[in-house]
């Protein structure tokens, strides 16, 4: 809607701060996967920030033990269990679990704020090199296989080594944000946010999923040369 001054001229609407973003602190995050590295990370860094998070695996035991392991107040339980008692769910399994997870799940993701962070990948004796899925990326095989819910990427480029490590205070990253609606992508800006030293940045609708989910085999590849645990910094924003 627009508004006239007193000339009776029509004002453009006022645009809205980029950084400005909701209030997370208290929706509940699933973590499928939450048993594996990137998941387990993960689910330390926003317990830690004081978000409630539940790890889910397809084996509750396994996601229980693990949750008695990072302590917190993390939760365990099996991934059909984690998505329903979520609001939102970040998808953080092996990429060839991952259709297979998503469709066992559609029901209970439905209406639900669904994170990818699955980076498809190969490997041989040159190293780590980018797959790309029939649907495109990841993002997008997930969006596919979820219609009923509200599909975003994001958490791709973090250290699992880094994300595990309690002396670690902050991680000095920006996580790379894909959606389709503005409102979905905000909220999940604003959960990487909630991490100290991190900040979400919108990038793009799914359709751009493939070159962020891509861009994981060339840090595995400025890793494995200067011994490091590299991330990403977008500059001028």
């Amino acid at each position: 809607m627009t508004s006239t001054d007193n000339a009776g001229t029509a004002s453009k609407p006022a645009v809205k701060d980029p950084w400005e973003l909701p209030d997370v602190s208290g929706l509940v995050v699933g973590v499928l996967g939450g048993t594996g590295d990137q998941g387990r990370g993960l689910a330390y860094r926003l317990a830690r920030a004081g978000q409630k998070v539940i790890i889910g695996s397809r084996a509750a035991e396994r996601a229980r033990t693990a949750a008695d392991e990072l302590g917190l107040g993390i939760e365990g339980a099996d991934n059909a269990e984690c998505a329903r008692r979520s609001d939102i769910v970040i998808v953080a399994v092996p990429w060839d679990g991952h259709a297979k997870t998503l469709e066992s799940l559609r029901e209970e993701l439905t209406g639900k704020l669904v994170v990818d962070c699955v980076n498809p990948l190969g490997f041989d004796k040159q190293g780590a090199y980018a797959l790309k899925p029939e649907e495109g990326s990841a993002a997008q095989q997930a969006a596919a296989l979820l219609p009923d819910s509200r599909v975003t990427a994001a958490f791709h480029h973090l250290s699992a080594v880094l994300l595990q490590d309690e002396s670690v205070e902050e991680i000095d990253t920006d996580v790379m944000v894909l959606g389709e609606v503005r409102a979905d992508t905000d909220l999940v800006q604003a959960l990487a946010g909630r991490i100290p030293g991190m900040r979400g940045v919108f990038a793009g609708r799914l359709r751009n999923a493939h070159q962020v989910e891509s861009l994981v085999a060339n840090l595995i590849s400025v890793n494995r040369r200067y011994k490091a645990h590299a991330g990403l910094r977008v500059t001028d924003v």
